[in-house]
């Protein structure tokens, strides 16, 4: 019996469990490397409203058992997105979601109108681990109002999907989930990158040029699936872990512990045909345990 991996997440429906995460896939221009049947979606690099240059180089640097990247969010902005892009996602046969950002709740606001009923676009993953310009630089995702806001902004201006990736760099993540849950989010990412640093020893200095960068990888994998399956318990909306998923062991994890979806970034790195692994591992791993579909793999979810 070979098993349904068919999901639902989000106001999305799903071929599969497994989708291209944000920033490693650049625009699809990393897609015709895959097995794209084993390809349930994609979210796209983060877009600004304008072009954005991004950060000077170094920008990544290897570390043990992950990597620190600090690219800066660069991108061409939403004309060019519109022009170049969005007419490619609309010929694939899997949902593409853009990953949104902006330096106030109203910039993210007038990114999702302006891509609300673009062919190709499919959705929207609102990244809020960006600064608020107008509160200082804070970051939207580490207060619940902030994060809300911006939510709410993208809500207000589109009925496409709204997703919202959150940081892990906060002392509650409930608190923020059940925050953007309250402004209308479909759905949940989590987790964003770790803050990281990395230092050269012969130069006596940080190893990325912007100091800091965010650490994926391996490395974060038990902390990811720690923070997403407390988003699970949260909220009554879909999670979508991400954060080191090598194998399909790893995805499991996140399944188990509440997810209903996962995405895998830093993997592709090393192994082009990490997403059609791990598709086929839960497969291997479902058939071999008697489970015909997602909805019968047990979830642990214990409520306080």
């Amino acid at each position: 019996m070979t098993p349904d991996l068919s999901v639902e997440v989000g106001g999305l429906k799903l071929r599969g469990p497994v989708l291209a995460a944000s920033g490693t896939f650049g625009y699809g221009t990393e897609v015709p490397l895959l097995e794209r049947r084993a390809l349930a979606g994609m979210v796209s690099k983060g877009i600004f409203l304008k072009p954005r240059a991004g950060t000077a180089p170094s920008r990544i640097v290897e570390t043990p058992s992950g990597m620190l990247n600090a690219i800066g969010l660069q991108g061409p902005g939403v004309d060019a997105l519109i022009r170049d892009y969005a007419p490619k996602w609309e010929a694939w046969d899997f949902p593409v979601l853009v990953n949104i950002n902006g330096e106030s709740a109203s910039e993210y606001g007038e990114v999702a109108a302006r891509l609300d009923g673009v062919p190709g676009v499919a959705g929207f993953e609102i990244n809020i681990s960006c600064p608020n310009v107008e509160q200082g630089g804070m970051y939207f995702g580490n207060d619940p109002r902030a994060a809300a806001a911006v939510t709410e902004a993208v809500r207000r201006r589109t009925k496409l999907p709204v997703w919202v990736k959150l940081t892990p760099m906060v002392s509650d993540i409930g608190v923020i989930a059940r925050a953007v849950e309250g402004a209308g989010a479909d759905a949940l990412s989590a987790v964003n990158t770790f803050v990281g640093m990395s230092m050269d020893l012969h130069a006596y200095q940080p190893r990325l040029s912007f100091r800091t960068g965010g650490l994926s990888g391996p490395a974060i994998r038990p902390l990811a699936v720690h923070l997403a399956h407390q988003a699970a318990r949260a909220v009554d909306i879909p999670v979508v872990g991400v954060g080191g998923i090598m194998r399909a062991e790893d995805a499991l994890e996140f399944l188990v512990a509440g997810c209903r979806a996962v995405q895998v970034g830093t993997a592709t790195f090393v192994n082009p045909n990490a997403i059609a692994d791990v598709h086929d591992g839960i497969a291997e791993f479902m058939a071999r345990k008697g489970f015909a579909s997602l909805d019968e793999l047990p979830r642990y979810l214990p409520r306080d």
